[in-house]
């Protein structure tokens, strides 16, 4: 029966470095293998062409690089490009390029599938199959900064977890990609630059706080009425506003970090006096911005885009509160929707 390999990208340096003392070579070789796997991007022992032919032989005998392939590419006519993304195992997640007049984002998934049940959310009706591995959500961004460096003549300049899946449910993975992405051996990414976006979790957010990320967090929050924001995200019955809130509180006690707000607003749904009085209300909590968000309909089902009128209504009442809210217009509408619902951000 043969043995699966491990992928070469799960060892930390000193692991490889261990590894090739262990088989009779120098330290320094994991060295030279680590850069070329992160710094270089390495697909394959045969691009090493440093090390020695013996060497590369050892590795393919012991080791695989399960590197992402993206399977399709859509170009928007705004510029947003979505990737559909295949990994080792044929399962695909998405990824999108979203670019204005002054940068370029990346939105990347952590998940294959989701583990929460937002009804609004087209990943959410996938399930979740497995988290990313670290590399993988890597891959992911290095694709995108690829591509905007060719289509937009400059390097990525944000990255956010707003594609398929809970970041915060593969936690650890996730910080050791991000880990990767501000390394001076990866991208050197500034963690200003990237944002998090959680459905809620308030017990993986205070771990966040713990942790002191430097990264900026955004919240999936859509109502700040507990009866209604469990009708749009069925999973927050076990995550009551009262319990968010506390965890919110203790993220800015610790990080001193404003929380950004994803605010779709649903006709029908949100799109009420009481519901903008209870978000105004909520805002005062913790110093926030507020990112109103135009939907993109799954179907013809219940959640369907408010009325322009309905949301310069949240507009109104959060300015007159001096919160700072923006609205954020879908991109890329004629290519299929994307990382989700929430493709349409910049961090």
């Amino acid at each position: 029966m043969q043995i699966e390999k491990k992928d070469i990208r799960a060892l930390s340096k000193e692991q490889l470095r261990e590894f090739f003392v262990a088989n009779n070579d120098k330290s320094f070789r994991g060295n030279q293998v680590y850069e070329w796997l992160w710094s270089k991007g390495a697909h394959s022992f045969d691009d090493m062409t440093n090390v020695s032919k013996e060497t590369r032989s050892m590795l393919e005998a012991n080791f695989v690089i399960n590197h992402i392939k993206v399977d399709t590419m859509q170009r928007s006519e705004d510029g947003t490009v979505k990737n559909a993304v295949r990994l080792h195992d044929g399962l695909v997640v998405e990824s999108v390029l979203i670019p204005t007049n002054t940068r370029t984002t990346a939105c990347v998934s952590s998940q294959v599938g989701c583990s929460l049940d937002c009804n609004f959310c087209a990943t959410a009706r996938l399930k979740r199959m497995r988290n990313l591995e670290p590399a993988e959500i890597y891959d992911q961004v290095i694709a995108i900064d690829k591509e905007s460096r060719l289509y937009y003549n400059h390097p990525l300049s944000n990255i956010v977890f707003m594609g398929m899946g809970e970041p915060l449910m593969n936690y650890n993975n996730v910080l050791k990609a991000i880990e990767m992405i501000i390394s001076p051996e990866g991208l050197g990414m500034s963690p200003k630059r990237i944002m998090v976006s959680t459905s809620g979790v308030p017990k993986m957010i205070k771990k966040l706080a713990d942790d002191d990320v430097k990264f900026k967090l955004a919240v999936s929050l859509h109502s700040a009425i507990d009866e209604i924001r469990s009708r749009i995200m069925p999973f927050s019955e076990n995550f009551p506003l009262a319990d968010l809130r506390e965890s919110l509180e203790y993220w800015y006690r610790k990080t001193k970090s404003k929380i950004s707000y994803e605010y779709v607003v649903w006709k029908d749904i949100n799109d009420n006096k009481a519901s903008i009085d209870a978000l105004v209300k909520f805002c005062k909590y913790v110093p926030c911005k507020v990112n109103l968000i135009e939907y993109n309909p799954i179907d013809d089902g219940e959640f369907q885009q408010a009325s322009e009128e309905s949301i310069n209504e949240y507009i109104k009442a959060l300015e007159a509160s001096g919160i700072v809210v923006k609205v954020r217009r879908s991109r890329g509408k004629d290519i299929d929707a994307a990382c989700g619902q929430l493709a349409n951000k910049e961090a």
